[in-house]
């Protein structure tokens, strides 16, 4: 049977804890590892651009025996000069397993849909879930068990979200979710109204911090997004500042999934400060990614 990393929401917690458990074995003894995934291949599709993704899915099957081919959709006529099924059904005799970093969720679970070849999703319009399982490796790694933690997201509602909301509920873990009021009436609609056990939407800065051992955020302007002034307008008083990180717990650490806009989204103050732990999340990727690779190839 072959499977898919398409998005969180697809999958038991009892699976996603085995993808983590083994990320930590990865972590602690790469060397024992480094043949796992001899002689298979993982495509790359990047259709928007990529730093951690790129590097991080690169290295990662390198470091595990594993081969890494870069395509170029326009160059290989993905969807053009032949259909996207055929594509796919001829990278299949060749590839272990596909990546593929879109503005398309459709698109990427309709490929998935066909069960040709294992794909991953690498961050789409809809979600980004290789990014948060890895962020609950490095909340566990320096806070412990996810359960017992409160986390709040603040800033913009987007994809990286999404996936952490899907997380909330799956792993039980308290999400408030601090955003303007009318960023959260224009994406109401994205769950299909679906009530939540875990998670509270709010635009209450105050009561959203209090007690949280994380302070999440990512970028204000996702990539395409246009009418910025009046979003980050409406953003401001939604930063990431020292006084902000002052009203969660005193050893609270603050994510960042990057890149950052530094002094927009979060202070240098911050992203720099002793609470940050972004440049660990980084590292992170890479083993829970490969862990990723391991679960769907073998």
């Amino acid at each position: 049977m072959i499977k898919h990393f398409i998005d969180l929401s697809y999958f038991k917690k009892s699976e996603l804890q085995k993808i983590l458990n083994f990320a930590k074995k990865l972590k602690k003894n790469q060397i024992k590892y480094n043949s796992l995934l001899n002689n298979k291949s993982l495509g790359l599709i990047f259709e928007k651009q990529s730093t951690r993704t790129r590097i991080s899915f690169s290295i990662g099957m390198q470091k595990l025996g594993g081969k890494v081919v870069e395509l170029n959709k326009n160059q290989i006529g993905f969807g053009t000069r032949e259909s996207a099924e055929d594509i796919l059904k001829v990278m299949s005799q060749y590839l272990d397993v596909l990546m593929i970093r879109n503005d398309n969720h459709k698109q990427l679970s309709y490929l998935a849909s066909l069960n040709v070849l294992p794909i991953i999703n690498g961050l789409s319009n809809y979600s980004h879930p290789c990014q948060i399982l890895s962020d609950i490796f490095t909340i566990e790694e320096i806070l412990g068990k996810i359960e017992d933690k409160k986390v709040a997201w603040i800033g913009d509602f987007n994809n990286v979200l999404v996936s952490l909301v899907h997380a909330a509920e799956i792993f039980k873990f308290k999400l408030n979710v601090i955003t303007p009021s009318k960023i959260l009436k224009k994406n109401k609609n994205i769950f299909s109204n679906k009530k939540f056990n875990y998670v509270d939407f709010n635009a209450n800065i105050e009561k959203g911090l209090k007690n949280v051992d994380c302070i999440m955020t990512d970028v204000w302007i996702s990539m395409g997004e246009k009418n910025i002034k009046n979003k980050k307008t409406m953003l401001r008083r939604f930063q990431v500042n020292e006084k902000i990180m002052k009203k969660a717990k005193k050893n609270a650490i603050f994510m960042h999934c990057l890149p950052a806009h530094r002094n927009e989204e979060v202070t240098n103050n911050v992203i720099d400060g002793h609470q940050s732990v972004v440049w660990k999340q980084a590292q992170n990727r890479m083993y829970v990614q490969q862990s990723i690779l391991n679960y769907l190839i073998k």
